[in-house]
C-alpha cells in the first residue's frame, strides 16, 4: 500500500473516515472498497486524517487513540487497500466548506467514482456535509455514493467510542470480538523494582508508548517479541503489597528468559483475570500469581485470537 499526502488518481474507489481502531465495523466498508475496486479495475483508497480532526478544532474533546498511525497503516494495508491518502488536518483544512473539499479533494485530484462510508459519516465545515448532501454532490459530479449499514454485535452498534470505553472498563474479551482481534499496547522495556524477579516470576517494565492502558488489576494476554506472540501474565497497577504507588505495567512472559531491555514490544490482551489487590504477605501474592497463571495458560491455549 502507498501512503500519499498528496494523489492524483483515475477512477477512485474510495471511502473517507479516521478509523481510529479498525474494528469490524470498518473492516466492513475496507472490504466493501476492496471488492468493488477489483471488480472495477480501479484503485482502492482510504482517505484519512493526521492528526485526528479534534485535536485541531476542539482539543479538549479529541479521544484518546485505539491505534497509532503505524498500527492504522499496517491494518488497511492488510485489508487488500492500495493507497491511503493522508491528509494534514489544520485549521484552514477544517474550515473547508463541504463542496470546496468534494470539487479540490475527490473531484479533481481522485477523479472518484465511488464513495462508500458508513450512515452517520459527516465531513466539512461544522459537519455540513452529511450523507445526503455527498449524495447530490455526486449526482452533480458523477460518482456514486453508497452507505454500509451499521455493524453491530452483542446488541451494541460497534464504535471507535464504544470500544475505547469498553477498554477503560477492562472487558477485554468483548473489546477483542469488535476488533476482531485482542487490543494491544506497544512500549519499551525498562528497568523495574525487580519483585517480579525477587518472587520467582520475573517479568518485562513497559514505558508504554499507547494512548490507552486498561484499567488496573491483572490479564492474560500474549507479548509479541520479534513477531512472535509468547502467552503471558500482565499485572496492571502499583504492586500495593510492596508499599508501591506508581503505575507500571508489567509482564511475565510464561517460560521466558531472555534479556530484553531496551526491546520495543506488544502486549496484547485476551482477558481480565482479576482486580489489584494488596495481599498480606509474599507467600499469599505468590499463590495468586500461581493461579493467574493456572488460569491464563487455560484460557491461552493456541494462537491469539486475531
Amino acid at each position: 500500500m502507498k501512503v500519499l499526502r498528496k494523489a492524483r488518481l483515475r477512477d477512485t474507489v474510495l471511502t473517507l473516515g479516521n478509523f481510529d481502531g479498525i474494528h469490524i465495523g470498518h473492516q466492513k466498508i475496507l472490504r466493501k472498497v476492496r471488492e468493488r475496486a477489483r471488480s472495477l479495475g480501479c484503485p482502492s483508497a482510504v482517505y484519512t486524517f493526521e492528526p485526528h480532526p479534534l485535536k485541531v478544532v476542539a482539543p479538549h474533546k479529541s479521544p484518546p487513540l485505539i491505534l497509532d498511525l503505524e498500527d492504522k497503516k499496517e491494518l488497511i494495508e492488510s485489508f487488500g487497500i492500495e493507497f491511503m491518502i493522508l491528509a494534514r488536518f489544520t485549521k484552514e483544512f477544517a474550515s473547508k466548506h463541504p463542496r470546496e473539499f468534494v470539487e479540490e479533494e475527490l473531484v479533481k485530484r481522485l477523479s472518484v467514482r465511488e464513495i462508500w462510508v458508513g450512515p452517520n459519516y459527516a465531513f466539512g465545515r461544522n459537519k455540513l456535509g452529511t450523507v445526503e448532501y455527498l449524495k447530490g454532490l455526486g449526482q452533480e459530479f458523477g460518482f456514486t455514493v453508497n452507505v454500509i449499514s451499521p455493524c453491530t454485535k452483542r446488541g451494541m452498534v460497534v464504535s471507535s467510542s464504544l470500544v475505547r470505553s469498553l477498554i477503560k472498563e477492562g472487558r477485554m474479551k468483548v473489546v477483542g470480538t469488535l476488533l476482531g482481534r485482542p487490543y494491544s499496547i506497544k512500549g519499551y522495556v525498562i528497568k523495574g523494582r525487580d519483585i517480579g524477579k525477587a518472587i520467582g516470576f520475573p517479568t518485562a517494565n513497559l514505558k508504554v508508548l499507547s494512548d490507552i492502558i486498561p484499567p488496573r488489576g491483572v490479564y492474560a494476554g500474549y507479548t509479541v517479541i520479534d513477531s512472535t506472540p509468547l502467552p503471558s501474565v500482565v499485572n496492571i497497577g502499583t504492586a500495593p503489597t510492596f508499599g508501591g504507588r506508581r503505575e507500571t505495567v508489567e509482564v511475565h512472559v510464561l517460560g521466558f528468559r531472555d534479556d530484553i531491555y531496551g526491546r520495543k514490544i506488544r502486549v496484547m490482551f485476551e482477558r481480565r483475570l482479576r482486580d489489584e489487590r494488596r495481599f498480606k504477605n509474599r507467600e499469599e501474592l505468590v499463590r495468586a500469581i500461581r493461579k493467574d497463571i493456572h488460569r491464563a495458560e487455560r484460557i491461552l491455549k493456541g494462537s491469539p485470537s486475531l
